[in-house]
């Protein structure tokens, strides 16, 4: 019943620590001069890394894409000191949603060239791991709005959000498979929110891990 499986990348199948709000916290706190309350970058996980840049700096295009910039240059250096991984479980998951036939598409806030690179770290290969990789750089908009599901869909020929699940760890994640219409939407508790915050939006499941999906559609 089911023929697509979307998948946030950080906190959802990759472990990186946390490393992408920690420089984004520190770009836009280089940028203002201020500091930027938790609070804030909490309500931006899982977005579009420009959109959130830009609601959190009421910025210019302009500002937005040097801020932007020095987040990327940020990240990749604490992604060389410390280079993302698979979440335990996550790779034989993945083998086994796709030996039975069901897409496996990742969707992520990230740009398309972070997004590339951290697969290149992973090894993992479009084609041979995954099926499709949609990217916020490559949509209208980022979470909340349905777009990277729908361009999943498009680029793995599903034709029904009835036939899709969806999977993340921040409340946007959720908003998003909400909005698509997707038969279920899942909150996974391996990255950066807890079962409370993910329980209060519109759900289906609220699972441990990426690694239980295969069972859940058993």
């Amino acid at each position: 019943m089911i023929d697509l499986v979307a998948l946030d990348m950080a906190g959802t199948t990759v472990q990186e620590g946390g490393a992408v709000y920690r420089a984004l916290a520190d770009a836009v706190t280089a940028a203002s001069g201020t500091p930027v309350p938790p609070a804030d970058i909490h309500r931006w996980m899982g977005a579009d890394k420009r959109e959130a840049i830009a609601a959190l700096l009421a910025a210019s295009p302009a500002e937005v894409d040097t801020v932007f910039n020095d987040f990327r240059t940020r990240l990749a250096a604490a992604y060389s000191a410390q280079p993302p991984v698979a979440l335990p479980g996550v790779p034989e998951a993945l083998a086994e949603l796709r030996s039975r036939g069901i897409k496996v598409a990742l969707t992520t806030g990230f740009s398309r060239d972070v997004a590339d690179g951290i697969l290149t770290v992973l090894g993992w290969q479009t084609g041979e791991t995954i099926d499709a990789l949609i990217t916020a750089d490559e949509v209208a908009a980022g979470r909340p709005a349905p777009y990277m599901i729908f361009r999943a869909m498009e680029a793995t020929g599903v034709h029904s959000p009835s036939a899709v699940l969806t999977a993340g760890d921040t409340v946007l994640d959720l908003r998003a498979g909400t909005n698509a219409g997707a038969r279920y939407v899942l909150g996974v508790l391996s990255g950066s929110q807890d079962a409370a915050t993910l329980g209060r939006e519109r759900h289906t499941h609220i699972v441990p891990s990426v690694a239980d999906i295969p069972l859940l559609l058993s």
